[in-house]
């Protein structure tokens, strides 16, 4: 039984986008538009503000060895990806979203920040601020490891749809606080697979990460796992 309130075009996530199969640099604006051909249910990226508040998107905390809350946008996007773009922000990534997007969500990883909870709320609301201005065409989840960031959200957003990343919330939990996905790395299903069963009973969105082997793929899907968050896409659209 998967959760019927949640009907995906499909059960793929692009975990950064689709980058590995062409090369391309995770995060890219490339990457993203591979995942919206492809056809993937959502397309998964990363989330940070720098030194001067400008959101920009990469997973790690750092850009070419500069640490990128601490560093201004000019400096960071001195330095190209490997594919020749500049490091996107949240505006050039969202707009390059609604191109040719028919079915792909938009997972918006906003990355906890290493300068206090102060900084962490202020990064959630300018994130809401763009995304109330640019009122993008297609469905945005947002998700993150840091539980006060999704919970201010919701009091920005209250009906957005938000995961939660970090494992340690029961379904029960979730619910309770107006979380709608629990997207939890395998692992943590593995330990608690009493989670699964709560979780559909509360009507729970069931997403895992980050699954590239292609058996463990089609095991979750069997248990009936709403979302598979995977860095082999075009495999796991094969399932």
């Amino acid at each position: 039984m998967r959760n019927v309130a949640y009907k995906p075009a499909n059960h793929i996530v692009a975990h950064r986008g689709a980058f590995k199969k062409n090369g391309f640099p995770e995060n890219s604006i490339a990457s993203l538009k591979e995942a919206i051909r492809l056809g993937c249910a959502g397309s998964e990226f990363d989330v940070r503000m720098s030194a001067d508040d400008s959101l920009v998107i990469n997973h790690d905390p750092t850009h070419n060895k500069l640490e990128i809350e601490k560093t201004g946008y000019a400096e960071l996007i001195q330095h190209l990806l490997s594919n020749g773009e500049k490091l996107p922000t949240l505006r050039e990534y969202l707009v390059a979203g609604s191109e040719n997007n028919k079915h792909t969500d938009l997972v918006l990883e906003i990355k906890p920040s290493g300068l206090g909870s102060e900084r962490a709320q202020k990064i959630v609301d300018r994130v809401v601020d763009l995304v109330k201005e640019l009122k993008p065409p297609y469905r945005i989840v947002y998700i993150s490891f840091d539980y006060n960031m999704c919970l201010h959200l919701l009091k920005r957003m209250p009906k957005a749809h938000v995961q939660y990343l970090n494992g340690d919330k029961t379904p029960d939990q979730l619910k309770e606080a107006g979380i709608r996905g629990m997207d939890y790395n395998f692992s943590v299903f593995k330990k608690h697979p009493e989670w699964i069963t709560r979780a559909k009973e509360l009507g729970i969105v069931l997403n895992v990460w980050t699954v590239n082997d292609l058996t463990m793929m089609q095991g979750f899907l069997d248990q009936g796992f709403d979302l598979i968050t995977t860095n082999e896409p075009e495999e796991g659209l094969k399932k």
